[in-house]
């Protein structure tokens, strides 16, 4: 870290309590200069006659500025501690103490800023995980609105079929209410996964056919709100073979999928294409999926940034007409989901628009 405004210093090793500047060797030194002092002027008076009260008087001046000098270099740390620690409990947490002594204060200074980074950290993987869940949480919600105001609005029938789809969002919307908690996981520990082998195309179907109710539904609350969103970009799977499997969790899939497409479809020009490709890995059950879109594409100098949080990248118009530009953790959250399975994701070379590889390792291998 650099010196700004906020007082921030370079983080440095803290000093171990033998450094010759310690508080106590110059608090040390504060008396035996002070008696120096005061023998030197006795030996003075009493070689040049000179009356004793003015060598006490003389003896205490000195005392008292070298006392002063010292109490301010120690006093003068403490203020700014108080200062930023005052700035802390506000919820100021970018301010820093200045790490310029090798004393005591000193590891206090570094103490206090490695608080404030820690508090800092805290606050902002709170805020990411109130906008994952966010993020997350609209999708079953617009799917469970749209198919209950077709309900209302008559354009299907509350029939057996209709409520099954009703439920599947609901279930789903319980799910993420639970899964999405272990975000806050994220960097402190390994979340149980919940693996399964289930068929790939079925399995996907449903992905794509949510994404297009989710679409519909945000088109019709968008032309009520005057906000806009995608709805004319079509969707297409190609899975081979047809019967292929996989071993995986499924709700994390669905994670990574859905958040994929929906990337996708707002980087897609009007009346675009994204199409959702599944092969066979090397292992045994492993996957590799492909998200494909027809839009500008992601320039490679910015192939390592695009899975951040709250990267939205930085291409000209980098969403297509309509789109709501989204919030940037789509991406995040789809890594996240990926490096949990021990798989990969990144963007890979394409003709044409941009170009989502994902491979999930499957069943592990057994040894020979």
């Amino acid at each position: 870290m650099s010196d700004g405004p906020a007082g921030r210093s370079s983080p440095r090793e803290p000093w171990g309590g033998a450094s010759p500047f310690s508080i106590k060797t110059k608090l040390g030194a504060l008396v035996v200069i002070a008696v120096l002092i005061t023998t030197g002027l006795m030996m003075i008076a009493m070689r040049t006659a000179t009356e004793l009260r003015f060598i006490t008087v003389f003896s205490m001046i000195a005392t008292l500025l070298i006392t002063q000098f010292v109490a301010h270099s120690l006093t003068a740390p403490l203020d700014d501690m108080n200062a930023v620690a005052r700035s802390i409990s506000h919820g100021d947490y970018t301010r820093r103490v200045r790490e310029n002594r090798r004393d005591e204060l000193g590891d206090l200074a570094q103490t206090i800023n490695r608080m404030a980074d820690d508090l800092e950290a805290q606050e902002r993987q709170r805020k990411e995980l109130v906008a994952n869940v966010s993020h997350e949480l609209r999708t079953p919600i617009a799917g469970l609105r749209a198919v209950l105001e077709n309900i209302v609005d008559g354009v299907t029938q509350a029939d057996p079929e209709t409520m099954r789809t009703a439920l599947k969002q609901t279930e789903r919307l319980g799910r993420l209410v639970e899964t999405l908690l272990d975000l806050s996981r994220l960097d402190n520990g390994v979340v149980p996964l919940k693996k399964r082998r289930f068929e790939v195309w079925p399995y996907l179907s449903g992905v794509l056919k949510e994404a297009n109710m989710v679409a519909t539904a945000r088109a019709g609350i968008a032309s009520g709100s005057g906000s806009h969103t995608r709805n004319d970009v079509h969707l297409h799977l190609d899975v081979s073979p047809p019967e292929l499997t996989a071993h995986a969790d499924p709700e994390r899939i669905h994670q990574v999928v859905a958040n994929l497409i929906d990337n996708a479809v707002k980087h897609s020009p009007a009346h675009g294409r994204v199409t959702v490709k599944a092969r066979r890995g090397s292992l045994p059950e492993s996957l590799e999926l492909e998200v494909l879109d027809e839009g500008p594409g992601i320039p490679r100098s910015e192939w390592h940034r695009v899975f951040e949080r709250f990267n939205r990248g930085q291409v000209r118009r980098p969403h297509g007409p309509g789109s709501d530009g989204g919030t940037g953790l789509g991406l995040a959250i789809a890594r996240w989901a990926v490096d949990l399975h021990g798989g990969r994701i990144g963007v890979a070379e394409s003709d044409r628009g941009c170009r989502i590889l994902v491979t999930l390792p499957g069943l592990p291998s057994l040894p020979s």
